[in-house]
């Protein structure tokens, strides 16, 4: 799946990249829960919600690199830290920082993902025109 996800991203971005790789991965009731947080976060349901999520991953990230993996856990629920290197497609912002992914797998197929991120703020910061909650602040 991660490797199928990397081919998806390298692909370009909306309207460039295809779900169908991916699609036999994921149950057809698959739950993706992404932080609020994010420019593409909620939740994420089955089939359709993940090509939507997909699009709006690679809507916000020119570069979506999968540096480093390391699988923490080998049994369903499994456990993957991955550390990566994005590029927002908004800003040109890079940043590298880490995600923590528990992912829940039935009869082969991922049924349920749930990753953790350590600093939501400086991601979704990345991909605006704000360098820090404190840009936001009003100057007198």
């Amino acid at each position: 799946m991660y490797a199928a996800e990397a081919d998806y991203f390298a692909a370009g971005g909306p309207g460039k990249s295809s779900f169908a790789p991916l699609a036999p991965f994921f149950s057809p009731d698959v739950v993706l829960h992404q932080a609020k947080g994010l420019p593409y976060g909620g939740i994420w349901r089955g089939h359709e919600g993940m090509e939507r999520f997909f699009l709006a991953m690679s809507g916000t990230w020119d570069v979506f690199d999968m540096v480093e993996q390391s699988f923490l856990s080998e049994t369903s629920p499994l456990v993957v830290l991955t550390h990566v290197h994005v590029r927002a497609r908004a800003t040109g912002r890079e940043l590298d920082f880490p995600i923590l992914q528990t992912i829940t797998v039935e009869d082969g197929r991922i049924t349920e993902v749930r990753p953790f991120y350590w600093d939501t703020a400086a991601i979704a910061a990345a991909c605006t025109n704000y360098h820090s909650a404190d840009d936001r602040l009003p100057r007198s």
